[in-house]
């Protein structure tokens, strides 16, 4: 067990991470990684002020784990497939991604097969999927990708207009990480993504 001497050692200062450290590093909301902490799936030591401090080697251990792409090294370009079939929201999204101080690369598929191909080729570090496409809808790619061990690691963010109990319990089952409501505000949608407040467009 790890003593708090961790957290105060100069050896060590530079190894423990904030939980916002850890959410940028995973690429998930920080309310996710406090959690992972309190389920004790990701092992948190606790300063004398009761804050919680995450060794990197124990985050790097538990993303190996369960899969879970790290953040792009640097100069590695973050990136993100957009898969809605409402092109005007969707360019939207593009936008507002752009606008980011974070490097972001993005893609877009307005239908679920078109995603199957772009996900291969692109190889996304996280998909915004809609849920209600025509032929391939949101829940059918979610569940493809979450079979297919190519694809395991790729953060799946739902996002639909028809918002109900049971979508969102069956898109979570599917394997995404989250359902937001359309039409979702973009602080909401950048905290899910794990990006900071949006950037204002002059």
């Amino acid at each position: 067990m790890y003593g708090m001497a961790a957290i105060s050692s100069g050896k060590k200062e530079k190894s423990w991470l904030t939980p916002n450290d850890v959410a940028r590093l995973l690429m998930v909301s920080p309310v996710t990684v406090r959690q992972w902490a309190q389920k004790g799936g990701l092992h948190a030591l606790t300063t004398p002020g009761g804050h919680r401090r995450f060794l990197r080697h124990d985050v790097e251990r538990f993303a190996r784990e369960r899969g879970i792409s790290l953040q792009p090294p640097e100069g590695d370009a973050l990136r993100i497939l957009i898969v809605d079939d409402d092109r005007q929201l969707a360019g939207y999204l593009v936008e507002l991604l752009d606008s980011q101080a974070t490097e972001i690369s993005t893609e877009v598929s307005h239908n679920g097969f078109d995603a199957g191909i772009k996900v291969q080729t692109f190889q996304p570090h996280i998909l915004l999927l809609d849920l209600m496409m025509p032929g391939l809808d949101g829940f059918e790619v979610c569940q493809r990708m979450q079979q297919d061990p190519s694809t395991q690691a790729v953060r799946i963010i739902a996002m639909t207009g028809y918002y109900t109990p049971e979508n969102v319990q069956r898109i979570l089952a599917a394997g995404a990480e989250v359902c937001l409501a359309k039409p979702v505000p973009d602080d909401k949608l950048l905290e899910a993504i794990g990006l900071p407040r949006a950037v204002a467009v002059v």
